[in-house]
């Protein structure tokens, strides 16, 4: 019960944080390219590498800070569905090249931030 406890702890902060930084940027460089989820798929993307790097490195394993700050935070701050959603409201448009950018630029940015946090964390860990 306590892991559960703390998956929607983090889920619950994540989910907000998702809400303020989609709204920043869509206030700030409008809707017609979802920046808002894109942005936060790639830090978070970064941020998973980093805390299971810190996690691993520094915390001996912690599952309760795995669940609260991956399962939890991370998995209310990004979002596959939206990204999903998004996507089809693109294609529904017809923006068949901001519809390939997103994709694209979602899937290999976010492997590339996961990859670049992991390695930030093992190179200061080291």
């Amino acid at each position: 019960m306590r892991l559960a406890l703390l998956v929607a702890l983090g889920g619950a902060v994540g989910s907000v944080a998702r809400y303020l930084a989609v709204t920043a940027a869509e206030r700030t460089f409008g809707t017609e390219f979802p920046w808002g989820t894109f942005a936060v798929n790639v830090a978070g993307s970064f941020a998973i590498g980093a805390i299971m790097a810190a996690i691993a490195g520094w915390f001996d394993g912690s599952a309760d800070l795995r669940v609260l700050l991956v399962t939890g935070f991370l998995g209310g701050f990004t979002t596959f569905s939206a990204f999903s959603f998004e996507m089809l409201q693109l294609m529904q448009r017809q923006a068949y090249v901001a519809a390939f950018a997103y994709a694209t630029g979602s899937v290999l940015l976010s492997l590339l931030a996961a990859f670049l946090g992991y390695a930030a964390i093992r190179a200061v860990a080291a």
